[in-house]
């Protein structure tokens, strides 16, 4: 199933998040779409930051806020009057939940507290998607991957802040919309990979970094097995929900987002393709020593659900997502025109 992407010309649409990597590629893939956006965030925690480099402002409405603020993001819902939400803010570094447990539980549970309550308060919102994680699941190391259906926990403060976030999520839509008013989903999405991601912790900024910088790739867990994929492919998924369920609310529910079986690679493997894709002779290795906290090692997703439903596939594979990351990568570290290459990315995903 495709839908109409001019669905989102001039549709007020409020995207919390806005700042970060994927918040920024949202804002302007809608702005190209037509819609009237506005962000609310934090500002961009990382420096250099993708809405600063492409001067995210041009392209949305944007609202310095804090989502643990109700009170604020309240005033902005009744301000803007969203016909559509897709709720992205969050605290989204593993290991840095670890390091700040209550701030990720304060952001990503009473965050979405708060952005549910302004739900129950903003009757211009019909259609509302919150975005969370495959990590929600009760992560089992078996070899085939989880469904809709499987339980939820999540071993670290991360992946159970994100899995606290889905339960909110549900038990507001079975307790207070049940009138069908508005349209109400979550996405698990797979771990998303593209150009401008400079956040810590992250194997494909750790390769930009050390690209740039001259230096060896140093990969901690070169075995773990995890879901990646192209930021523009969650991101027209989430776009397609939203449009969907707006137009007849049975296409609400919770959707996995994630490449084919053929994509969930071994984070090894990945960084091979990015250094064959930046060539100059970048190598990679492994710590001496790889003590840290637990991440889980074997990752995978069903989609099923969403290509069944919304008839819904990848469009790009891993080595194309990988040259597009470097393509954007070499662009930024040689002082390019940033927007024309995100445009020109942009523009060859939604014409597959």
């Amino acid at each position: 199933m495709e839908f109409d992407l001019n669905f989102y010309k001039g549709k007020r649409v409020l995207v919390t998040g806005h700042t970060g990597f994927k918040g920024a590629w949202l804002c302007r893939l809608l702005h190209n779409l037509g819609a009237d956006v506005t962000g609310y965030s934090l500002r961009p925690n990382t420096s250099p930051s993708l809405f600063e480099l492409m001067d995210g402002e041009r392209f949305c409405h944007s609202v310095i806020g804090d989502v643990r603020d109700y009170d604020h993001l309240m005033r902005t819902f009744m301000e803007v009057k969203p016909e559509i939400v897709l709720h992205l803010a969050a605290q989204p570094i593993v290991r840095d939940s670890y390091k700040e447990p209550r701030y990720t539980y304060e952001t990503n549970v009473m965050g979405t507290v708060n952005v549910m309550e302004c739900l129950r308060q903003c009757m211009s919102v019909r259609s509302f998607l919150n975005v969370t994680t495959d990590k929600v699941y009760l992560n089992r190391e078996w070899a085939w991957g989880y469904r809709e259906d499987e339980m939820l926990d999540g071993f670290d403060p991360y992946s159970n802040s994100k899995s606290c976030s889905e339960l909110v999520t549900h038990s507001y839509k079975n307790s207070f919309f049940t009138d069908g008013k508005v349209a109400i989903s979550t996405a698990r999405a797979g771990n998303v990979i593209g150009g401008g991601d400079f956040a810590n912790d992250r194997i494909i900024p750790d390769c930009v970094r050390a690209a740039v910088n001259g230096q060896e790739i140093i990969v901690r867990n070169p075995n773990s097995t995890r879901p990646y994929q192209h930021v523009l492919e969650p991101l027209f998924a989430y776009l397609m929900i939203c449009c969907k369920q707006y137009e007849d609310g049975h296409y609400s529910g919770w959707y996995n987002v994630g490449p084919d079986d053929k994509d969930c690679f071994k984070t090894g493997a990945l960084v091979d393709l990015f250094v064959k894709h930046w060539g100059e002779g970048l190598t990679w290795n492994t710590p001496v020593s790889t003590e840290g906290p637990h991440e889980a090692n074997f990752l995978k997703l069903d989609c099923s659900k969403i290509k069944s439903v919304y008839g819904w596939s990848p469009r790009w594979n891993l080595d194309t997502a990988i040259a597009k990351v470097v393509e954007w990568s070499k662009c930024w570290w040689q002082q390019g025109d940033l927007n024309a290459c995100m445009d020109r990315q942009i523009e060859e995903f939604l014409s597959i």
